[in-house]
């Protein structure tokens, strides 16, 4: 089963445009690298970090594309986890066994115990796609998610002269 939909509580992720102009910085116990493949691999306790966004995971690859300049970010982990504040401060976070950022592309793909979670509202399935860009998910289940993908919207919260 495929869904999407854009969450109304997703706020814009124009601070995410703003990440990419910002410096990358990745800290791990262990690297190693292809050059001629043009791939770098960190291992244990990996953290990379860019502006708002951070990435957690066991390890990451970081793959350039020889056409061009961008890169392809594939993190693992128990879980690997995403997280960026959107223009209003809000966090956005997403984890799941792997995750694959691809800034160029404006996507996020995450597989796996998938979990997409804003301002207290979550979409969970094996495999969700998001665009940073349009602010668009699409969900499907898992192998181990009984054939479904699950949605829960956090309900407005009243000011408290409106109780």
């Amino acid at each position: 089963m495929l869904t999407t939909l854009t969450l109304g509580s997703i706020a814009s992720v124009s601070a995410a445009k703003i990440d990419l102009s910002q410096e990358i910085v990745i800290k791990a116990k262990r690297q190693a690298g292809d050059l001629k493949n043009k791939i770098a691999s960190y291992l244990d306790d990996v953290v990379i970090t860019q502006g708002s966004l951070t990435i957690n995971a066991d390890i990451v690859q970081v793959i350039s594309n020889s056409d061009n300049d961008d890169k392809t970010y594939v993190a693992k982990g128990k879980p690997a986890k995403f997280e960026q504040l959107l223009d209003d401060g809000t966090p956005i976070n997403l984890e799941a066994d792997e995750i694959k950022y691809e800034p160029g592309n404006n996507t996020i793909t995450i597989v796996g115990n998938a979990v997409l979670s804003q301002a207290g509202s979550e979409v969970k399935g094996g495999k969700i796609v998001y665009n940073t860009l349009t602010e668009q998910l699409s969900a499907e289940a898992g192998d181990n998610d009984e054939g479904i993908t699950q949605t829960i919207l956090k309900p407005k919260e009243k000011a408290k002269d409106q109780q």
